[in-house]
């Protein structure tokens, strides 16, 4: 039976926050801690509205803080998911830091998060396919395989020999 299919662009989450004091860290910056945290929120929502379930987070990719965050400052985070597997999502996250009263702004942190869709008793359910539609949607649909067959292998949940995904960037001509 064929799963149903719903457009990444209905996942799609604009949040945004306001970094107070208590956000921040003896530089007045944004805490990494609170940053994550953010990230982890506007994931799960986009991870929700896409499966229209409970999603638990799985795993986090690499977050780089490119430059710090002041006190003050607006950041924007927007989730959506890339693709859909059986029971699991992948969610690309990018977050803006903006001083209003300068007219700055700059991306601070980009990530992908991958959740689980869970039943009322915690156990795995089958989430509906991602459908991309725009060049950007496509292309990072392309490309969450590639990732979710590398986290599984970090994971040590995947036998080099099955990263089927992977040989071809690996391969020796």
């Amino acid at each position: 039976m064929m799963r149903k299919q719903k457009p990444v662009k209905d996942s799609f989450v604009n949040m945004t926050e306001l970094v107070l004091p208590n956000d921040t860290n003896t530089l007045n910056n944004l805490m990494g801690g609170r940053m994550m945290h953010l990230m982890d929120i506007a994931a799960a929502v986009a991870a929700q509205k896409h499966s229209n379930r409970i999603v638990v987070t799985a795993s986090v990719d690499n977050v780089s803080f490119r430059e710090g965050i002041k006190l003050g400052s607006v950041i924007t985070l927007q989730a959506q998911v890339t693709r859909a597997f059986s029971s699991s999502m992948e969610v690309h996250i990018d977050v803006w830091a903006e001083d209003i009263p300068s007219g700055t702004k700059f991306k601070s942190n980009e990530a992908f998060f991958t959740f689980v869709a869970v039943d009322q008793s915690g156990r795995p359910i089958d989430v509906p396919e991602a459908l991309p539609e725009t060049p950007e949607e496509i292309s990072l649909f392309d490309g969450a395989l590639r990732r979710r067959q590398l986290r599984l292998l970090l994971a040590g949940r995947l036998k080099p020999e099955d990263a089927t995904e992977l040989k071809s960037l690996f391969a020796i001509g």
